[in-house]
């Protein structure tokens, strides 16, 4: 456990661009510089009978982090345009020990207000070699369907990632990609999906990632835990399409579940390849009526794992369900010394 941990503190140090809340130095010879980003969360509101909950403004959201009540920095619904809301935090001292100055909240807000990136991962191992057309039909079709996301993605696994096609409006481009792709070896879902959520992490706005996959795990050197905690931190709901070859498997369709769950996401699992199409649908259909909710961390000494709760204010809001991470960690940061502080 100890050895996962340390593996994951090193790539999330190394790769991440998440987000970072405040710290503080721990003695009076060492500054900490801080840039607080904002934190982006992607929010389904449903009834109790699973319809979408729609025309919510900001006011009627309460986010809480660790217990600390957060303000909504940015907000939209669905594929409207972004409100800004906060023009970013306070210029100056955040906190005794805490120098706030290199914090860039119009940076931060033009981030939170580009269009959204959807990221395809295609399951092309030799699970795949039933039904490789008909899914590779469904894949077609869900991008073609995408009217709101930016730009789109397509990667494909089997023991090794293929970037197809990397992210952009050209729908043409994306669909060559599904079409180029064949069925192949062993499967390394999580080690191609810790690349995907790598990947998407690095661009601005709206993220997600969409894994369409026809069986268990056979090769990853990735445990899913890992996999999860930095969809997690980076903001990025992962969305699990899965034939019944995986849900006849139950430790991965339990992966499959618990993963979509902590970061948003959904897990669909198709008895027939035309149930596919439907999983896609209900995925298009999930992105269009997403809240999607941002807001600068207020000041937090918890270096580790954060909780975050979304919840709606009033009566209402205790018969509705609501879907969204349930927290992040943030990055580590960098303790200097004065001397080297006076030259950054």
């Amino acid at each position: 456990m100890k050895i996962r941990s340390f593996f994951l503190a090193a790539f999330l140090l190394a790769f991440s661009t998440g987000f970072s809340g405040p710290s503080f130095a721990q003695g009076n010879d060492a500054n900490i510089h801080v840039k607080v980003e904002l934190v982006q969360l992607n929010v389904a509101v449903m009834d109790h009978k699973g319809n979408y909950v729609t025309g919510l403004n900001p006011g009627d959201f309460v986010v809480m982090e660790d217990g600390i009540r957060q303000k909504i920095a940015t907000f939209a619904e669905g594929n409207e345009a972004t409100r800004t809301l906060i023009a970013g935090p306070e210029e100056g001292k955040l906190k005794a020990g805490v120098d706030a100055s290199g914090a860039d909240g119009t940076a931060s807000l033009r981030s939170a207000m580009m269009g959204a990136n959807v990221f395809v991962l295609f399951d092309t191992s030799n699970y795949m070699y039933r039904g490789f057309v008909f899914a590779q039909d469904a894949i077609a079709d869900f991008v073609r369907s995408l009217e709101g996301p930016d730009r789109i993605a397509f990667y494909s696994y089997s023991r090794d990632l293929s970037r197809a096609a990397l992210l952009t409006p050209d729908r043409s481009q994306v669909l060559r990609g599904v079409r180029s792709t064949v069925a192949g070896d062993d499967a390394a879902l999580y080690n191609a999906l810790l690349l995907t959520v790598k990947d998407a992490g690095q661009f601005s706005g709206r993220k997600v990632v969409v894994v369409f996959s026809n069986g268990p795990d056979n090769a990853s050197m990735v445990p899913p835990e890992d996999v999860a905690e930095l969809a997690q931190s980076k903001g990025i709901p992962i969305y699990m399409i899965s034939t019944r070859e995986a849900k006849l498997e139950p430790v991965s369709s339990t992966v499959f579940q618990r993963m979509a769950a902590a970061t948003g996401g959904a897990a669909y699992f198709a008895k027939t390849w035309r149930d596919q199409q439907k999983a896609f649908a209900a995925i298009r259909n999930d992105l269009a009526h997403l809240y999607t909710i941002s807001y600068y961390p207020q000041a937090n000494p918890n270096r580790g794992w954060r909780a975050i709760t979304v919840k709606v204010v009033g009566e209402q809001g205790k018969k509705l369900h609501i879907r969204t991470r349930d927290g992040y960690r943030p990055l580590p940061t960098i303790a200097m010394a004065p001397e080297q502080a006076a030259n950054q």
